[in-house]
């Protein structure tokens, strides 16, 4: 065999490597379902590949998106938090109830964004040094803290926001050059987020925790004070989508965010994160995001009983946990 030949035989064998480590991956599969269902969509309907409906897709799954990156942290941590959906509507109400007392968005967003950390914190530091269950406490949090929501609002809606009621609404509801700005924001804390997971000493340690705790512990790692730091990422991010939610929506009520941790979850799970912990992506959980987003926008632009949405939802969540067992019992052959 001449040299040539077995240099275009090693490139081959190269390029069929990578492809099966690309294929492997199971956002590689999420994201060609959502392409397929896009195109499948633009050629079956009128008004998907619309302009204004476009704007509109990729501006709800944002909020999902940026909730979902801090759900895969947790997840990939080995944990779960089932109150990220009543830590946006508490961040929401706190920013809502400062301005319409005529406080400046400088202050409603950072005590905001605080209310949601405090959250996080009481949630990591429960299951950190308290050794309590993640499912118990992020489920009794999940009442704890939209009861502290209706407190605070006396269970009224807020649509006035003072001084800065412009600024705040085209934080959420607008956009920059011609982007929805919660695209934007979700792109920024993607971005950030890929590069604490994958190059950061906190990145390394938080899938280590998650892929075995004990071992973790063993060799150092601070187990507890991560954990904490974990749940307080991912109220973070809640916050984060309370406050962009009030903005666009030009108003709060108590109900916001119910029922949200469903599909943050799923997002994360659809976009590959192991509910047993170890793995996850930030590009994961946007694909996984972006998948729920473009059935929900299915369904209504076909006429379809919204009422499917759960049933499509949780089966996705079903396929994706099978397809990752099928993938694990193969690798372990």
């Amino acid at each position: 065999m001449s040299a040539d030949t077995l240099s275009e035989a090693i490139d081959r064998s190269e390029h069929r490597s990578a492809l099966a480590r690309i294929t492997s991956h199971q956002t590689f599969w999420v994201f060609l379902a959502a392409v397929l269902a896009c195109l499948a969509l633009s050629l079956l309907t009128d008004t998907f590949a619309s302009e204004r409906n476009l704007f509109n897709v990729s501006r709800n799954f944002a909020f999902v998106g940026i909730i979902a990156i801090g759900m895969t942290a947790v997840i990939a941590s080995g944990g779960i938090d089932l109150s990220v959906g009543s830590t946006v509507v508490l961040s929401a109400m706190v920013v809502a109830v400062l301005m319409s007392a005529g406080q400046p968005i400088w202050i409603g967003i950072p005590a905001a964004l605080l209310a949601a950390i405090l959250v996080g914190t009481f949630n990591g530091v429960l299951i950190s040094y308290a050794g309590m269950p993640p499912f118990v406490v992020t489920l009794g949090a999940l009442s704890v803290v939209r009861s502290l929501a209706m407190v605070l609002s006396d269970n009224k809606m807020i649509y006035e926001f003072g001084p800065d009621t412009r600024l705040l609404l085209s934080l959420g509801g607008g956009s920059t050059l011609g982007l929805p700005n919660p695209l934007i924001v979700l792109a920024i804390l993607a971005a950030i987020t890929a590069f604490l997971f994958k190059w950061t000493r906190w990145g390394q340690h938080l899938f280590a925790m998650g892929g075995n705790e004990q071992a973790a512990q063993l060799t150092g790692i601070p187990v507890r004070r991560l954990k904490v730091s974990v749940y307080i990422f991912s109220a973070f991010t809640a916050g984060i989508t309370g406050v962009l939610e009030v903005g666009w929506l030009g108003g709060v009520t108590t109900n916001l965010g119910q029922g949200m941790e469903l599909s943050v979850i799923a997002a994360a799970v659809i976009g590959g994160a192991n509910l047993a912990g170890g793995t996850g992506t930030a590009f994961g959980a946007i694909v996984g995001a972006l998948l729920i987003e473009v059935i929900r926008n299915s369904l209504i632009l076909l006429g379809i009983s919204t009422f499917w949405q759960g049933a499509f939802v949780g089966s996705f969540i079903i396929i994706a946990v099978a397809f990752d067992r099928f993938r694990s019992l193969r690798s372990s052959e």
